[in-house]
Order: C-alpha cells, then sequence, then structure tokens
C-alpha cells in the first residue's frame, strides 16, 4: 500500500493518469485515476460498478471481436498487444498495427499499444492510430540505460 502511495503522487507531480493493473479493489483504495482489466480479470460491468466515474480500459489482445464488447460495455480505452517481443510477459497474442487501423475506422475510442515497445519501435505505433503506448521492460529493465534516461530517448 504504501508503495502505490508513492507512485500516485508521483504520477500527481508529473500530471499523469495512475493506472491500476488487474485490481478494481486497490484501485478504489487508492483513489487511483483507474484500473486496466486482462480479459481474465473482473466483468468491467462489475468494475464499473465499483469504481463508478474512474477509467477503465481493456486489453482486447489482437481481436476486433473483444474491442467491440469493451466498446459495448463503455470501456473508456482498448488496449492490443504485444506489438513486438517482450521481456516482461510471455506473448500469447501477437498484434500488429492493422488492427489499430481497423479499430479507428468504426470508433473514437482512445487505443493502446502493449509488447515490447522501446525507441527504436515506438513511432511506428503512433503513426498508425495507437493513442497511447505501454512501456515497461525498455524503462525498468533496461541493461543499456536507467529509466530515466531511457524515458528520454522515446521524446
Amino acid at each position: 500500500m504504501i508503495i502505490g502511495e508513492k507512485i500516485k503522487n508521483i504520477c500527481k507531480k508529473n500530471k499523469v493518469k495512475f493506472i491500476i493493473n488487474d485490481d478494481p479493489l486497490l484501485t478504489l483504495k487508492l483513489d487511483a485515476d483507474g484500473c486496466h482489466l486482462g480479459q481474465k480479470d473482473m466483468n468491467i460491468r462489475v468494475a464499473k460498478k465499483i469504481l463508478g466515474k474512474k477509467i477503465i480500459g481493456i486489453t482486447c489482445h489482437n481481436s476486433i471481436i473483444l474491442a467491440r464488447k469493451a466498446i459495448k460495455a463503455k470501456a473508456d480505452y482498448i488496449a492490443f498487444g504485444a506489438f513486438n517481443q517482450s521481456k516482461t510477459k510471455k506473448i500469447k497474442y501477437v498484434a500488429s498495427v492493422k488492427i489499430l487501423n481497423k479499430i479507428k475506422k468504426f470508433t473514437k475510442i482512445p487505443t493502446v499499444a502493449i509488447g515490447g515497445i522501446n525507441a527504436v519501435n515506438y513511432k511506428n505505433l503512433l503513426l498508425n492510430n495507437a493513442n497511447f503506448l505501454a512501456i515497461s521492460g525498455y524503462i525498468w529493465k533496461n541493461k543499456k540505460y536507467k529509466p530515466l534516461e531511457a524515458i528520454k530517448r522515446l521524446k
């Protein structure tokens, strides 16, 4: 809980949203800005009852069908991936920029690209309709750059 409060304060100081992964109850407890739900996590309708107007995003892997379900359930954003090899999680689903472009043909809901994103490949995702990027391993597990250096290389 203490680490969550520290992260929340860092996010607030830097004017970025504090999104908790997989846990609506922790989201509520920390008064985070929102929660990201995977396909095996809590149902979005139940999460909305718990979280009210907080941000809720849904993992859609590489599926238009899952995206349509998330949109119908009024998700605040939909996430796709993995776009590249990742050291953070074992990859079960591979996404391509084609899905980002298809999604934008029928919805304005923000899209998030996930998976193996780094300073070399991030621009292509942004140029192909990703509104946001979820970047973890490149920042936190980078053997070449410290976290702040890695982030600066994304500008």
